[in-house]
């Protein structure tokens, strides 16, 4: 591999020289630049990347710490980082699993963004200490160099709750999220807020992880002991379409009619259900945005503060009056 001392001495001209070309200065002439640039694509050069950073103590580079990239719930947000970054003149790297963590204490990233419930409070307490900048999506932590940018998920399961019933619905089944994930932890404390308040409908909790599967799952558990029209309030959309898929296909109970379901992310494939699944809505892109815009602000050294993500309720056909009430 060739090296910038190659490209000098096939240029004839110092180090410092070539280092000043193919850094852009103004150091050198245009004409030396070109002689430099041209010399330096006949060598193939490539730019040693720990050297640079070590240098400019900057890599242009945004980290964003996910637990996994499964189901449909990802695309959106990251979307939404990856336009705003870009157009700052970042680009994106995409982590999960412990190791991928060495790159915030290497600082081969700038900064980092992270909902990864496997991703340690003290951990990020601890890169934090370090002058380390980073924005999570998933918890609360109070520390200069961490701002949080969280999703109302109070409102949006309060929502759920108060539309199933105003719709007179008395019997709730609530299927669960994954033991650790702040969101699923917040809407599930909503749920019981509301059931509380509503001391003449009974809410039974069904465990669920936010997969499709455990949808299903808890559909299957629902189905089997059946007796009369019920609402369901799955805590994410890929449990609701796990169990909307089940009921549909596995018994003769009717969505809308039978089962009363409502979600909360509105995925993209909850919105092509027919009938249309009810949810939650906030725009995935543009918590991605705002958690991106925060985490710039932190490395120029600007004052940020905490920012929510507003929700809205979908009133979708899946979700019908209780029918003694029609």
């Amino acid at each position: 591999m060739a090296s910038i001392k190659d490209i000098a001495k096939k240029a004839g001209v110092s180090i410092s020289t070539v280092s000043y070309a193919l850094n852009g200065s103004d150091k050198v002439t245009k004409e030396t630049a070109a002689k430099i640039i041209q010399i330096a694509e006949e060598l193939h050069y490539v730019p040693h990347a720990a050297a640079r950073l070590l240098k400019k103590r900057q890599s242009n580079l945004i980290g964003i710490f996910l637990t996994d990239f499964s189901g449909n719930f990802y695309g959106d947000l990251l979307q939404g980082v990856k336009e705003y970054l870009s157009g700052k003149g970042y680009d994106l790297l995409v982590c999960s699993g412990e190791k991928s963590r060495r790159l915030i204490p290497e600082r081969m990233i700038d900064g980092a963004i992270v909902l990864d419930v496997t991703f340690s409070d003290k951990e990020l307490l601890q890169y934090a200490e370090k002058d380390h900048k980073a924005v999570v999506l998933d918890r609360e932590l109070v520390h200069p160099n961490v701002n949080q940018v969280l999703l109302d998920n109070k409102a949006g399961a309060t929502l759920a709750m108060e539309y199933l019933l105003e719709r007179g619905h008395d019997k709730i089944y609530a299927v669960t999220g994954p033991s650790g994930s702040y969101d699923a932890d917040r809407r599930l404390r909503a749920v019981r807020q509301m059931a509380e308040r509503a001391p003449h409908a009974r809410v039974i909790e069904l465990p669920g992880d936010f997969s499709r599967a455990s949808g299903e799952e808890a559909a299957r558990s629902i189905a089997a002991e059946y007796e009369r029209p019920a609402a369901v309030f799955c805590l994410n959309d890929e449990m609701a379409v796990g169990a909307y898929r089940y009921f549909t296909s596995c018994t003769e109970l009717k969505i809308g009619e039978h089962i009363h379901l409502i979600g909360f992310d509105n995925i993209e494939l909850a919105q092509f259900a027919r009938p249309r699944l009810a949810t939650i809505d906030y725009s995935m892109r543009k918590w991605g945005a705002i958690a991106s815009e925060q985490l710039l602000k932190m490395i120029a050294g600007q004052p940020v503060e905490t920012e929510r993500i507003y929700v809205t309720l979908i009133k979708g056909e899946s979700v019908g009056p209780l029918p003694a009430l029609q």
